[in-house]
């Protein structure tokens, strides 16, 4: 991890603890910039470009720097500009084929623990498409705190508790049904007609309370028909789970906290953080409005269970840093969760963090499971494996990729003829066509809004999972040509070494004598920055930054890829190691997105 590396060296030189160290847009303008000494000249009321000289001089003098860097200028109004070596270049090429699937993994978070809740449904609901993205989302920031050395613990804090399931239970009691016998999709049909009589009649809402309140209270019949609706429903969410490849660790559902509710209430009173405001009781805030403790019929609200939440978090892992990833229409309210939290003095070093994805809605607006307006998560990823099981039939794929290297767009057929069967091609389709649907959220920012389109849900061009999933099928393809090699990526690739050739010595310690020319300079540069993109992504809390990175990476392998000759052209052990290389960091890369790659396509 250069970055970390060259930072930890400027912040010797210079005083400001904060150093930002960005990959340049130009890669003519080195592998890594910084602006820090226009930052220190402008408190200092000097010359920007004056102070970046100072500290040019100053870096060249470190011998550590200049193992690694071959160049540092001052460029522009004053930013610093580095390059890393070729002879590191190479290098960490031989330590991606030899670390293989374990490449990118880092020690940053070595003793500490994160805590990621994500997915989050509410019982009784069908999965709908607006729940893949805190499920999506959530899975790849714990894959990505995973890589980067944290323990991770992943907390499915499942909607089992609330008024919501007063809408069930009266309905059930009301129409007399057997709960044992009613599917979800049933079950989301009582919700449904719950609310469209409750327009028409709002007094149908104190049924729901009541009934909340005999949960809350403990009464038999009530608790034992909420077991049975909570059994049906997470049989339904293990299924889905197990069609998006998702495992979460932990699953504890509101209910889970009721007993220890009492004791977190009583901590807020005895800290005078509470008062009681008509008839309920509330918690107030000098920046905010006021987020209600206990309702005035005496049930809790689920505040009350998110401060319970992070009471058993810290008490059961003790962790650095507790991610939500929680839609957007929270923001006010985990806010509200993380103030108190910090009143009643449970923040120590600790952070919180709301990761507020934006909705996947309607173009007239967002869907509503309440108003029967939604899609059903089953039935897009159906499609999209329907619409991959097509592609794969056929002979060839056009698939277009805009090389920004190269300015110019490519178009090439990928060749599907290499599939053998009827069940390997119903295997990869699954593959792809759900590993299509995932890649479509993670592209975008968490924060955005995506407007729900039958069409572009299923890209399977372009900057698509399709097209980083060939593209690693392309390099086993490559190296299954090549003699002693297992042929595909990830599989212990031996480097080839043929001592007769010598243009290929030492990848150890980079003493390659040959000519890189500029397209596998460009990938070599390229594959280096894997390790600080996942260190980014982690702490943006945007897995959006490596789906960008690896499509470049795509983007610039193909490149050079259609312009020179691999096996039987020049340096062809070198580019063989560099497909390798390729491959296995794209492999890796859709690996933290929950993205599977079939060997071949």
């Amino acid at each position: 991890m250069f970055h970390r590396e060259i930072t930890e060296l400027i912040q010797k030189v210079v005083e400001e603890k904060e150093i930002i160290l960005e990959f340049p847009e130009n890669e003519d303008f080195g592998d890594y910039s910084t602006n820090v000494a226009m930052v220190v000249a402008k408190k200092e009321g000097k010359n920007p470009q004056e102070v970046a000289k100072g500290f040019v001089e100053k870096l060249q003098k470190y011998e550590e720097l200049s193992k690694i860097v071959s160049k540092i200028e001052v460029a522009g109004l004053g930013f610093i500009n580095f390059w890393l070596a070729k002879s590191v270049l190479t290098s960490e090429l031989e330590k991606v084929v030899k670390e293989g699937e374990k490449y990118g993994f880092s020690d940053i978070g070595s003793g500490e623990t994160v805590v990621v809740e994500y997915s989050s449904p509410n019982i009784a609901k069908r999965f709908g498409i607006g729940h893949l993205r805190s499920t999506i989302i959530g899975q790849a920031l714990y894959n990505l705190y995973k890589f980067l050395g944290y323990k991770v613990v992943g907390d499915n804090h499942i909607g089992d508790w609330g008024t919501q399931f007063g809408t069930l239970l009266y309905q059930i009691a009301s129409k007399g049904l057997e709960p044992s016998k009613l599917t979800i999709d049933e079950l989301e049909k009582l919700y449904i007609e719950f609310n469209a009589e409750a327009e028409r009649n709002e007094k149908l809402w104190d049924e729901a309370r009541a009934y909340f309140k005999r949960l809350e209270d403990g009464d038999a019949k009530t608790r034992e028909t909420w077991k049975i609706l909570v059994n049906t429903s997470m049989e339904e969410f293990d299924r889905i789970y197990k069609l998006l490849g998702v495992h979460i660790d932990n699953c504890y559902g509101e209910s889970f906290y009721q007993n220890k509710m009492p004791a977190v209430i009583e901590e807020v009173r005895s800290k005078g953080l509470s008062k009681k405001s008509q008839g309920a009781e509330i918690v107030e805030f000098k920046d905010m409005p006021p987020a209600m403790l206990i309702k005035s019929d005496g049930t809790t609200i689920y505040f009350t269970r998110d401060l319970a939440t992070i009471k058993f978090r810290i008490s059961e892992w003790n962790p650095k840093l507790i991610i939500y990833e929680v839609g957007m229409d929270q923001i006010l309210h985990f806010r509200q969760v993380f103030a108190t939290a910090k009143l009643l003095g449970w923040n120590d070093e600790r952070h919180y963090e709301h990761v507020a994805h934006g909705l996947i809605r309607f173009p007239h607006g967002k869907m509503s499971t309440r108003k029967g307006e939604t899609v059903k998560l089953e039935d897009v990823l159906d499609e999209a494996v329907r619409r991959a099981y097509e592609i794969t039939k056929s002979e060839t794929i056009n698939v277009k990729y805009a090389s920004k290297t190269a300015i110019k767009t490519h178009t090439g057929p990928f060749k599907t003829n290499h599939i053998k069967g009827e069940a390997e091609a119903r295997k990869i389709a699954g593959q792809v066509g759900i590993g299509a649907v995932k890649y479509f959220d993670l592209m975008h920012h968490p924060k955005t809004d995506i407007i729900f389109d039958w069409e572009k849900i299923f890209v399977l061009e372009g900057n698509s999972a399709p097209y980083l999933q060939y593209t690693v099928a392309r390099a086993n393809s490559i190296l299954s040509k090549i003699p002693n090699s297992n042929d595909k990526v990830g599989y212990s690739f031996q480097i080839p070494n043929n001592s007769q050739n010598t243009n290929y010595q030492n990848l150890e310690t980079g003493d390659w004598k040959l000519e890189i020319n500029k397209e596998e300079l460009t990938v070599l540069r390229s594959l280096v920055r894997f390790s600080d993109v996942i260190a980014f992504a982690a702490k943006n809390y945007s897995p959006n930054l490596l789906t960008n990175y690896l499509f470049d990476l795509a983007q610039k392998y193909n490149n050079f890829y259609n312009q020179h000759r691999i096996i039987g052209g020049e340096n062809e052990e070198f580019r063989i190691t560099l497909t390798a290389g390729t491959g296995q960091v794209l492999k890796n890369g859709l690996g933290i997105l929950g993205i599977e790659t079939p060997e071949r396509m």
